[in-house]
């Protein structure tokens, strides 16, 4: 019974799809941009998208300020809600985070593409208020924990959907560029975190508010989704073609909705012929890729930049530094690599700065392994771990 559902259900979504490519199955010239007779118009302006962009950037903007809140504020938390010394509760207060957004990254595509990007970033931000408040109202570790653990699941499905919208809405000329945006958006978030913790140590309960104060950015980002346009990619997927025009007409302007949609249509026919299961992504020709894409998170992960983030203040304090000076470097230190790649993502493309920041990645660790030696000593030791950890 419920193959034959599943198989009706294929045949109308097909025969929607087929009436959908079929109306806006333009000639090859048609695909052009043109004004007049056989006049190239050009690009399309990025000022139409670069508001949603912006929009789309708050999830990562809470991401990373989530990423760096408990950097300044954990050892305040930890007398506070009675686990200090407790580098067992201590890591848990972390890493429930992490549990949290893996749950969260797991679900992502499937809300992405089951109520849109809209919704989706309105159902991200919804843990992360909820979270938040619980976090900065908990009179215990284990409230903190199960406020933590709402924020991560937030964390988890905001990334994936704001860079499948960014990809979606932004004109293929600065696609690169405001796929930049939103890492840039992460370290924002992050330097903000750290901004706002420094008091932590000096305004007893000041951590509450480090919690609280994420909690505006997500209502901004519920409310205004409410406004945004959706992607034209999932309208079109959805058989709303002509929803689709009207929010393409939004974001580049109406002299370029046909191309757009032509061009649109013709990547549908390529999904509709190449369409594949999802066992079919780990072995046969997608395995590489699959492979290549997953290996380079994981690789960027264990390279351990998230311990930075989280426990630099402890680390610069066990090695003599005062925590508010190393953690503003770092932050600023991880602010000019974001603007590198945004400055420089269209022009020396994706692969050049791959291959540049993990061979980067590769001597900072070499340099903090060689700290960490019997090879140094002295304040040799502190000089290279800094510079190591800044790198």
């Amino acid at each position: 019974m419920r193959g034959r559902h599943v198989d009706s259900y294929s045949m109308y979504k097909r025969g929607t799809r087929d009436h959908v490519i079929n109306t806006y199955n333009y000639d090859k010239e048609q695909v052009r941009l043109l004004s007049g007779v056989g006049k190239d118009i050009g690009n399309p302006s990025w000022k139409r998208s670069f508001p949603y962009i912006l929009l789309a950037a708050l999830s990562s903007f809470l991401f990373g300020y989530h990423l760096g809140v408990v950097n300044e504020t954990l050892e305040s938390m930890s007398h506070d809600l009675g686990f200090h010394g407790d580098t067992m509760a201590e890591g848990l207060v972390v890493s429930t985070c992490l549990g949290g957004a893996f749950i969260g990254s797991l679900f992502s595509g499937l809300i992405a593409d089951g109520v849109g990007r809209r919704r989706a970033f309105q159902l991200c931000a919804l843990p992360l208020i909820i979270g938040s408040s619980m976090s900065a109202t908990a009179k215990n570790l284990w409230g903190m924990l199960l406020g933590r653990l709402f924020v991560g699941t937030g964390m988890g499905i905001g990334p994936p959907v704001a860079a499948l919208y960014v990809a979606e809405v932004s004109p293929a000329y600065v696609r690169g560029t405001y796929g930049s945006c939103s890492q840039l958006a992460t370290c924002l978030g992050l330097m903000g975190a750290l901004f706002i913790g420094f008091p932590a140590k000096q305004i007893e309960g000041w951590w509450r508010m480090c919690f609280w104060a994420s909690v505006a950015p997500a209502a901004l980002l519920t409310l205004f989704m409410e406004f945004s346009v959706e992607s034209p990619h999932w309208l079109f997927k959805r058989g709303r073609g002509a929803d689709a025009e009207a929010e393409f007409e939004k974001l580049l302007g109406g002299p370029y909705v046909k191309s757009a949609m032509a061009k649109l249509s013709k990547s549908q026919r390529g999904d509709e012929a190449d369409t594949v299961k999802l066992s079919e992504l780990f072995y046969g020709r997608h395995r590489k890729v699959v492979f290549m894409g997953s290996s380079l998170f994981a690789l960027q992960q264990l390279s351990g930049i998230n311990a930075v983030f989280y426990f630099s203040s402890t680390v610069f304090k066990s090695a003599g530094v005062p925590s508010e000076s190393a953690n503003i470097c770092v932050g600023i230190a991880n602010l000019l690599g974001s603007l590198f790649a945004l400055v420089s993502m269209d022009k020396l493309g994706r692969k050049a700065l791959l291959i540049a920041s993990f061979s980067g990645m590769a001597v900072a660790m070499t340099i903090q392994a060689t700290s960490a030696s019997s090879l140094v000593s002295g304040s040799s030791v502190i000089y290279l771990s800094v510079e190591g950890m800044l790198l």
